[in-house]
């Protein structure tokens, strides 16, 4: 339960609480059975003071103002971690016949901008793949900077952290992978944490077909080679040998399986699903196994081999061919092998959108560089946020760059970054900051002062401690300190005392005496321990 001051917010109005269940969180909120192998419906009641909204992931709602009372029922069986609560300063608006949007005030004109008419085009489009979507509404609400991840699926009402807003293209696969949820672990939900690929790598097949249907399969091929670069980034992390990287991943006892969740789960478990696909020839035949899967299974929870099962069931003629023992590729393999997934999904549709990406990287990087003329014509401008991106995400990998070379790139590109979104900008920093290219370092300082989310401070923050500018970061956390969550505030402590003897106080306050001053702690927390930025990792649930 993440209780807010209003400082915390972006209206500094009133104080703001959320809850976030996933994985076995939900116990310190309520007594429950905290695993997704149990399912039940729920009722709530809860009390709040005048002028706060209070919402529930929940299909039914009342509210009697007298007493100032909300009433709540979930009318199908979810997990205990699909419980979900949030209440403060919420004003909504309608963006759809199924579907509204909620937002502090400041922010619901963004949110219904960005949104509306759009949800129910892609509900429609999950309904044509997927069947009917059971859930009855389809909300949003918009939640302060520290939310801990991008969004969480809760039924009925998607969280979904406010700072995502800005960059479009992220917005619109965030929700859609939502969207996808409402089918693929909310309807039927992963037995087990050790098999989360079950929720996470079908939800991001389904939400890849939805955006194949609706924005054309050249957007969404971009879309999988910047996350596939991600994994394949994120393997050389771990190691290829490195049993997290099992779709079936062993849960040892007193481990959080939220620190299984890894792109692993997500990419490699979409790469069997999409093998799964290919094996009926047609991705139409296999939504319609996906459609009789749902209808046959929705409201319990499954494990591999249900799904597995099904599926060769569904399909005889690959059942007669023992396509599970096929040499190289058997289920088995795709399943407690470490590495890489067994095989990658073609990309070539793609290809009028990361042939450019590709061209633009290696005038960059292929010595002597005399290209910087044909490189310096291209207008970033003009590209999508995820060939940005891309081009961004594979700098960083060859970074440290030669010097000239990231002189020329701050001179052609840093203006046009400038004004891009923060899932950009933040790529651009961290090459300034691997770089230690000094004359780009304001623009470091100036973007963690305006920044208070998780996912866009950690990475800047790993990256000034990894290198040389430790005394850059911490000036800047000794003046941003106080407009952090204190959860937030405490993990960068840790990234910021790694390898030193504990740090002294330092008074922060210019001369006064009434603030004390932070002592940094001497260890070492999971979250950074191996040096895993939160960037190479950043994950929707």
């Amino acid at each position: 339960i993440w209780w807010l001051d209003p400082e915390l917010t972006y209206g500094n109005a009133k104080p703001f609480v959320f809850t976030q269940g996933h994985s076995v969180c939900n116990r310190s909120f309520f007594p429950c059975f905290d695993t997704p192998a149990v399912k039940c419906t729920y009722s709530a009641t809860v009390k709040a003071p005048a002028g706060v909204q209070v919402l529930m992931s929940a299909t039914q709602s009342t509210y009697l103002e007298d007493e100032g009372v909300y009433q709540f029922y979930m009318e199908y069986p979810v997990p205990a971690y699909l419980v979900a609560l949030v209440a403060g300063d919420l004003i909504h608006a309608d963006i759809g016949p199924r579907s509204r949007v909620w937002a502090e005030p400041c922010l619901l004109p963004t949110a219904i901008s960005k949104l509306s008419g759009m949800v129910e085009r892609w509900l429609t489009a999950a309904e044509s793949l997927y069947g009917p979507y059971i859930w009855g509404r389809y909300d949003i609400v918009f939640l302060p900077p520290s939310f801990p991840i991008v969004a969480m699926e809760n039924p009925c009402l998607t969280f979904i952290i406010s700072s995502i807003l800005e960059s479009d293209e992220f917005l619109i696969i965030d929700v859609i992978h939502e969207v996808a949820h409402s089918w693929f672990g909310n309807a039927v939900t992963n037995a087990t944490w050790e098999e989360m690929w079950l929720s996470e790598g079908l939800a991001t097949y389904a939400q890849r077909r939805i955006t194949t249907e609706t924005y054309g399969a050249a957007f969404t091929c971009l879309e999988t080679a910047f996350r596939l670069d991600a994994l394949h980034r994120q393997m050389k992390l771990l190691g290829e040998d490195n049993p997290v990287s099992k779709l079936q991943v062993k849960l040892e006892p007193g481990v959080n399986p939220s620190n299984l969740m890894n792109l692993f789960t997500y990419e490699k478990g979409y790469c069997f699903v999409y093998y799964l696909s290919q094996l009926c020839g047609d991705p139409r035949h296999f939504d319609s196994f996906l459609r009789a899967y749902i209808e046959k299974y929705k409201f319990t929870s499954v494990v591999a081999q249900d799904l597995l099962d099904s599926f060769l069931n569904f399909f005889p003629e690959l059942k007669e061919q023992c396509v599970e023992s096929k040499a190289g590729l058997e289920f088995e393999r795709w399943l407690n092998a470490t590495g890489p997934p067994l095989a990658e999904p073609d990309l070539s549709q793609g290809s009028s959108l990361t042939r450019p990406v590709e061209t633009l990287f290696k005038l960059w990087t292929t010595e002597p560089l005399d290209s910087v003329a044909a490189a310096s014509s291209v207008d970033l401008t003009k590209w999508r946020t995820f060939q940005t991106v891309l081009f961004l995400d594979r700098l960083l990998d060859g970074s440290p760059l030669p010097h000239e070379v990231i002189k020329k790139l701050s001179e052609c590109y840093s203006s046009q970054l400038d004004s891009m979104n923060a899932e950009i900008r933040i790529r651009w920093l961290q090459i300034v900051v691997r770089n230690d290219y000094y004359p780009d370092l304001y623009k470091v300082r100036r973007f963690l002062e305006n920044q208070m989310s998780r996912m866009y401070t950690i990475p800047l923050y790993e990256d000034l401690c990894t290198g040389t500018l430790k005394s850059f970061a911490l000036e800047i956390f000794y003046q941003t300190q106080n407009q952090l969550h204190p959860n937030l505030r405490k993990t960068i402590q840790q990234i910021l005392s790694q390898g030193l003897n504990p740090l002294p106080a330092i008074d922060t306050t210019a001369g006064t005496t009434d603030t004390p001053a932070v002592v940094l702690e001497d260890k070492v927390s999971e979250a950074t321990n191996g040096a895993i930025s939160l960037r190479d990792v950043n994950v929707s649930a």
